[in-house]
């Protein structure tokens, strides 16, 4: 069996990396959004991929005209698809295109789509009921369908269940955690929690701030929840090993107290809170560098389709 992951854009060396360490399986291939891995673990409990598919066709000749797409519908008519599928099931499918071509997602969903018993169409921005996923990725000329592996996306956490402007996307956190090096040791903030996401896709000891934390509590429990202002933290010189933030950007979240002029209260308070060994993951608009700390490593990301950058940093 072969596995297809999709990832945000810039973490599928991320991805790759939490499948071999956590000895998940071994990766064939990847491109734009996706790893192709074949599993010896259990795929679903992957942290840092948006979902897992089992990749079912591949299509090669796609080309940019719509009659290219007869080729796909006809590799769904060589499936033995009533055995995917069983009886009953309402069917969707989600395709991605990577490239200009005369056809868009729904012209693509719609070629797999017909081929498929109970298919609901998502054109015209329609949300069909829950069901089984299709997923169709066409990138060059090689075409991917694949079958959604769990009942829902693996980007939904059950803890999650308030949320807050700008909230972060679990499988990011999961990732900034991973980038960090957190482990169960750990002393771990988050200065500007939120909802809570990034303590929520992390082990150790937790602690978070914010002016609000009303969501964070909702959805954290064993987590060190108060209201306090980043620029001003209640905490002990050294006290934290590792730091995990998502500032506000000032679009979905205006910054506010000891934050509205700029960042660099922020900066200034967490060196005097974190050991000498600590190392910082902050997620940040590109071209925006933190400052009084040392660069480890740059992960360049797209947030809300908006070019970001994770900033790993020491000490």
């Amino acid at each position: 069996m072969r596995l297809l992951a999709r990832t945000v854009r810039g973490l599928e060396p991320v991805a790759c990396a939490e499948i071999h360490e956590r000895q998940l399986g071994w990766v064939e291939s990847v491109r734009h959004r996706e790893v192709v891995f074949h599993p010896v673990g259990d795929a679903l409990t992957l942290r840092t991929v948006d979902d897992v598919a089992t990749l079912v066709a591949e299509v090669d000749g796609i080309g940019v005209s719509t009659s290219d797409l007869r080729r796909l519908s006809a590799a769904i008519d060589r499936l033995e698809v009533s055995e995917i599928i069983g009886h009953g099931s309402n069917v969707d499918v989600s395709a991605s295109v990577v490239g200009a071509r005369r056809f868009n997602r729904y012209d693509v969903e719609d070629a797999v789509g017909s081929r498929l018993p109970g298919y609901r169409s998502r054109r015209g921005g329609v949300r069909p009921p829950d069901g089984l996923t299709w997923r169709v990725t066409i990138e060059g000329s090689l075409a991917r369908v694949a079958v959604r592996l769990g009942r829902a996306p693996l980007h939904r956490r059950p803890y999650k269940v308030a949320s807050v402007p700008g909230t972060l996307h679990p499988p990011v956190a999961a990732a900034m955690a991973r980038l960090a090096g957190v482990a169960e040791r750990h002393v771990v903030l988050d200065p500007c929690c939120g909802a809570g996401t990034t303590l929520g896709e992390s082990p150790g000891l937790r602690v978070g701030f914010d002016l609000d934390v009303r969501a964070a509590a909702a959805n954290l429990r064993g987590v060190t929840l108060a209201v306090a202002d980043a620029s001003a933290l209640p905490l002990a010189d050294g006290s934290v090993d590792r730091v995990l933030v998502n500032p506000p950007w000032g679009r979905a979240v205006r910054p506010g107290g000891g934050l509205t002029a700029d960042l660099a209260p922020l900066w200034r308070e967490l060196r005097r809170v974190v050991t000498g060994e600590a190392v910082v993951a902050a997620l940040l608009p590109d071209g925006v560098t933190p400052a009084a700390f040392h660069a480890v490593r740059r992960v360049p990301i797209r947030v809300h389709g908006r070019p970001a950058v994770i900033h790993v940093l020491a000490g």
